[in-house]
């Protein structure tokens, strides 16, 4: 029999996690109607509960052993849930991009680029672009903060030597109508989505149309980093294409995206919490050399919040160069 210290531990780093998550799994994704997936949480919740009361307090593990077995069948149940392949995904989510690298060419399929009036007003156009990898020349990273100074959604573009960009964002493959949940979407609720995307679109769209607060940084990397960080870009986006996967709010973006920055910086690096709460990720890069130096951080901040450029180019051919405008660069 464990002593009351080690049952206490038991129940604050085994039992308490087991049936939260169990509990909010099957809130999430149980069998419908809503009151069914409320009794069966807190049915699970009220377990755990009382699990943990009878062992703290008189020792007993029946109760224990009771909420194993229904862990364990809410486990396997949850490993049998997919994403699906395919469903009435909403319109710029609906492909999923792939690429081909055939020496110093790529071709990429799905290259979304709508023509955005509103969220539910746009012109659906995609295309198959073919990209000269001997004239990569930029990486830039796009932050666009939605909630606050400390959550910002992360899109990395690659620019071409005739001022062509490609850009790649990790995405929810939300059904039509949807929305987006940072809890709902840990417990397998959305599909993943990785979209190449011209930044008229992908770029366009939160600056002028949902009217987020974007900014652009230009990356300080030497150009084969750039091509192998690309590279990596359409690996995971043609395995994502085989084989579907559920978008999880804390690890998607770090795992696909701020793990690809950190590879592009071209040193190792130290991790860090910025790394996970996007909204802070200028400061992680310029102090590990990803940014220029050649100016203070607070000068670069200033000047890459791009919204009343992205306003005044809109649907210009040159929208690209046009929110660069003094933005600093390496």
């Amino acid at each position: 029999m464990l002593a009351l210290a080690g049952r206490l531990v038991l129940v604050v780093f085994a039992l308490a996690p087991a049936g939260a998550w169990s509990s909010l799994a099957l809130w999430h994704r149980g069998p419908s109607p809503e009151w069914l997936r409320g009794v069966l949480a807190a049915a699970v919740a009220a377990l755990a509960l009382g699990s943990a009361f009878y062992l703290l307090f008189h020792g007993r593990w029946k109760p224990l052993v009771l909420f194993g077995i229904a862990f364990l069948g809410v486990a396997l149940w949850w490993s049998t849930i997919v994403p699906p392949a395919s469903a009435n995904f909403a319109a710029d989510v609906s492909r999923q991009a792939t690429g081909r690298i055939e020496g110093d060419t790529l071709t990429v399929t799905n290259v979304r680029d709508f023509d955005w009036r509103s969220d539910d007003d746009f012109t659906e156009r995609w295309e198959t672009r073919t990209y000269d990898l001997t004239k990569l020349r930029r990486l830039d990273l796009f932050l666009s903060y939605w909630a606050g100074p400390a959550m910002a959604h992360v899109i990395v573009s690659f620019g071409f030597e005739a001022g062509e960009q490609l850009a790649w964002s990790v995405e929810v493959k939300r059904l039509k109508g949807g929305s987006f949940s940072p809890i709902a979407d840990l417990f397998k609720t959305d599909p993943l989505a990785i979209v190449a995307a011209s930044e008229r679109d992908i770029v366009r769209v939160r600056s002028n149309v949902r009217a987020e607060d974007v900014q652009i940084y230009r990356l300080d990397v030497y150009p084969e980093t750039m091509r192998a960080l690309l590279a990596q870009y359409v690996r995971d986006a043609n395995a994502l294409a085989a084989t579907p996967q559920f978008y999880k709010s804390l690890t998607s973006n770090c795992t696909t995206t701020v793990a690809g920055l950190v590879k592009a910086i071209g040193k190792p690096v130290p991790l860090d919490w910025r790394l996970i709460v996007s909204g802070y990720l200028p400061e992680y890069l310029y102090e590990n050399g990803a940014l220029t130096t050649k100016v203070p951080l607070a000068e670069l901040r200033r000047a890459s919040h791009i919204a009343e450029r992205a306003k005044a180019a809109n649907d210009a051919p040159d929208f690209s160069q046009a929110i660069r405008a003094s933005v600093p660069g390496p």
